[in-house]
């Protein structure tokens, strides 16, 4: 079978499509002939060693999958060939057509969304509600604001601040991305490159500030959206696309908020009871169609270099994916 292989650390541009042994079930696992495969920041980081989980040389990038069942190990039960899952192959294999997945990792389809939209749903909207929901405690009525709203994670948490009875506000870097973020149901939108982000925080919350804040920036933007933080606000670090930011702290005690960390991956194998309610949720969520994945762009397998840079460029709204088997 053909997969993209990171034999060693560097751009998007050094990996290479293989032609490599197909995997084979042992038990508790499944093949999965992989349909699609979401692109995500960590991804990035990981073929460059910048992120926090050290993969093995070589290795095959991709960690969420949707696709059909091909091969059944042992044990297995609760799914059949032929079946449409998800499941994510704990953050490596899935640039591949086919991939290996444990039972315990894998659920079948909703019947309301395609393998595109599917893969991601764990990964994105399971970084949001675990943040906005069993972190940040978000209550309904209360305002929401989402940096990087317009790229995967960020647009999943606007449609779950929605859903949660949240006033949410979409902070992207262009027009564009905020019309997706307002289509999406963001109520206002502030353009961080153009707008002063703490002053328009406040102005749109009538000087109260926001009660919690979603950050998958970093950088910069983290200070100016903690000065516009609410008295008792929640601000949830979730990624550092523009690099990790040095807080002051002394605006915690002014403001007697709380900074909090949502590691989703690591919380996935701390806490499996936890993972499990969390996914039965947004199950529940996706069959009543109140999850509206936005999927930009559908790669080949072997333009996944191309699919990577374009994350890294900023040039993504929304996911976009590998097709291994178009």
């Amino acid at each position: 079978m053909r997969a993209i292989v990171c034999q060693k650390f560097g751009p998007p541009e050094d990996l290479v499509l293989q032609e490599i042994d197909a995997p084979k079930p042992g038990p508790g696992e499944l093949v999965v002939e992989v349909r699609a495969s979401t692109v995500t920041f960590p991804d990035a980081l990981m073929i460059e060693d910048k992120y926090q989980f050290k993969p093995s040389l070589p290795f095959i990038p991709g960690g969420e999958v949707a696709g059909v069942v091909d091969e059944i190990g042992e044990g297995v039960v609760g799914f059949k060939l032929g079946d449409r899952v998800v499941g994510s192959t704990l953050l490596v294999g899935g640039f591949a057509e086919k991939v290996l997945v444990k039972q315990s990792a894998t659920k079948l389809l909703s019947k309301n969304l395609g393998f595109a939209e599917s893969t991601g749903i764990l990964y994105a909207y399971g970084t949001g509600y675990y943040g906005l929901k069993y972190r940040g405690a978000l209550q309904p009525g209360e305002t929401l604001l989402v940096l990087g709203a317009a790229g995967n994670v960020g647009l999943a948490a606007v449609e779950l601040g929605k859903t949660m009875g949240a006033r949410v506000i979409a902070a992207a870097s262009n027009a564009e991305k905020l019309a997706v973020c307002r289509d999406r149901g963001a109520d206002e939108t502030i353009d961080y490159t153009k707008e002063d982000l703490k002053k328009r925080a406040k102005e749109l919350t009538e000087g109260r500030g926001v009660d919690v804040i979603f950050d998958c920036v970093g950088g910069d933007y983290a200070e100016a959206a903690l000065r516009a933080i609410a008295w008792c606000g929640r601000f949830l670090v979730i990624g550092f696309t523009a690099g990790i930011p040095h807080l002051p702290l002394n605006l915690t005690l002014l403001k007697s908020c709380q900074v909090i960390g949502v590691f989703y991956g690591a919380m996935a194998s701390r806490e499996p009871e936890l993972l499990a309610e969390i996914v039965a949720e947004l199950d529940g969520l996706a069959t009543e169609g109140r999850l509206n994945p936005y999927v930009s762009g559908r790669y080949p397998l072997d333009q996944a270099p191309d699919a990577l840079r374009a994350l890294l460029d900023r040039k993504v709204t929304g996911k976009v994916v590998i097709e291994p088997n178009s």
